[in-house]
């Protein structure tokens, strides 16, 4: 039998900045952006989006077409957690009224916990084939102002529903994994923002990458050229070029530098546009992947690499089925992305300073434009989630003329 994605859907937010703005208010050559980092774009939320409705509206979208009788769990992989105790989870099973025989848990290691989701996804469908799993992964990518991470912000949330009915890819059992404690990026309970060290969690990326690839093999006999396409963890989209060549080179990988980019050019062109997604990241490149008009993927491989500082890393395979293409929304998602309002410095600086109070008091936030379901605010310590009618939200005709974020 066969275990996998039987439907994948990706959800950013409707604001964003170009990074020419950025390198503007901070007098820094775009190229520094565009061509050292690889980003081009970010997705920025509004004040009433967070993790919760950012991952039930990639979460609405996955379920469509699917008998929610069928879905008895639900997994929130995040490392934006809204609480410090009830699960992200329950809020999104509540706006998308699932079944309550349902269970519902939130998962953390870094930008790891996703796959980690996804694979203990696939073991509770192997022992219930007859179940379906929902595993949303969703995060805000937040640094300092003016610091180094700044062009690498972003945010988002991809949704699937793992069955033993795939209909989209079979994820591979085997699984090579690596763990070691080290502080290469963490974020104490006490700051909003995260503390990295950027040349050192680079190195540990790669050390995991080795890793993992070892372990791997070990367990499946597998080799580099076994895989037509590559996906990997994406801090910013250059990472995934460096890792990808990296691996090729230790693997003594007999292909041309221009087929080693045709493995993987086609997974990075979402993270260009959006920026960081923690959690999301990977199948941000998988969705990126799999949108690309140019390229037949059915009975494909594709390697991936999870990477979550701290450290744990995983690589795993899976491979595309046939008719994937019928089932992925392509032109819902690439007109989303274009239709994004572009934020004038002053309006990121507005959306980036605000925060929610912490006294607990009654506060509302500003309507924005959102998805399906927004933040409304806050009441005695507890946040407030409404859904948003068809017709508000909507992009206005000036909005639309603003829309000029690119979609390869």
């Amino acid at each position: 039998m066969k275990y996998g994605i039987e439907t994948i859907s990706m959800y950013v937010p409707r604001y964003g900045m170009d990074l020419r703005v950025l390198s503007e208010a901070r007098n820094v050559d775009y190229k520094k952006y565009q061509q050292g980092i690889g980003q081009e774009f970010m997705a920025v939320p509004s004040p009433d989006e967070d993790v919760v409705t950012m991952g039930a509206n990639a979460a609405q979208q996955a379920i469509e077409g699917i008998d929610t009788n069928s879905i008895r769990t639900v997994i929130f992989a995040t490392e934006s957690g809204v609480d410090q105790s009830k699960s992200a989870a329950i809020y999104v099973h509540k706006l998308l009224n699932l079944p309550e025989n349902c269970r519902t848990v939130e998962m953390k290691q870094a930008c790891c916990s996703s796959t980690s989701a996804v694979h203990f996804a696939l073991a509770t469908v192997a022992l219930k084939p007859d179940q379906k799993v929902l595993v949303i992964a969703s995060d805000i990518a937040r640094y300092g102002l003016e610091s180094a991470g700044e062009p690498t912000q972003g945010a988002g949330a991809v949704a699937m529903i793992i069955s033993a009915h795939p209909r989209i890819m079979e994820i591979d059992s085997d699984v090579g994994y690596f763990t070691k404690d080290v502080m290469d990026f963490w974020r104490p309970n006490y700051l909003d923002e995260a503390l990295v060290d950027g040349k050192y969690s680079i190195k540990v990326y790669m050390d995991a990458l080795d890793h993992c690839w070892k372990n791997y093999q070990e367990t499946t006999d597998a080799h580099f050229n076994d895989f037509h396409h590559f996906c990997y963890h994406l801090p910013f989209s250059r990472m995934g070029t460096k890792a990808h060549l990296h691996l090729a080179r230790h693997q003594k990988a007999s292909l041309a530098s221009k087929e080693l980019q045709q493995q993987i050019e086609p997974s990075l062109r979402y993270n260009r546009i959006t920026g960081n997604a923690y959690t999301a990241s990977l199948y941000v490149g998988l969705l990126s992947l799999l949108d690309s008009k140019e390229l037949n993927l059915t009975n494909k491989r594709v390697g991936f690499f999870s990477y979550g500082s701290g450290c744990m890393g995983a690589f795993f395979g899976g491979t595309v089925l046939p008719g994937y293409d019928r089932f992925l929304n392509t032109s819902e998602r690439v007109a989303w992305l274009r239709d994004r309002k572009h934020l004038s410095y002053d309006e990121y600086v507005k959306f980036y300073n605000h925060a929610l109070p912490q006294n607990g008091h009654s506060y509302r936030t500003s309507r924005n434009r959102t998805g399906s379901f927004r933040l409304a605010g806050v009441e005695n310590h507890q946040r407030i989630y409404e859904s948003v009618p068809a017709n508000v939200g909507a992009a206005s005709h000036s909005e639309k003329a603003l829309a000029a974020a690119p979609v390869s």
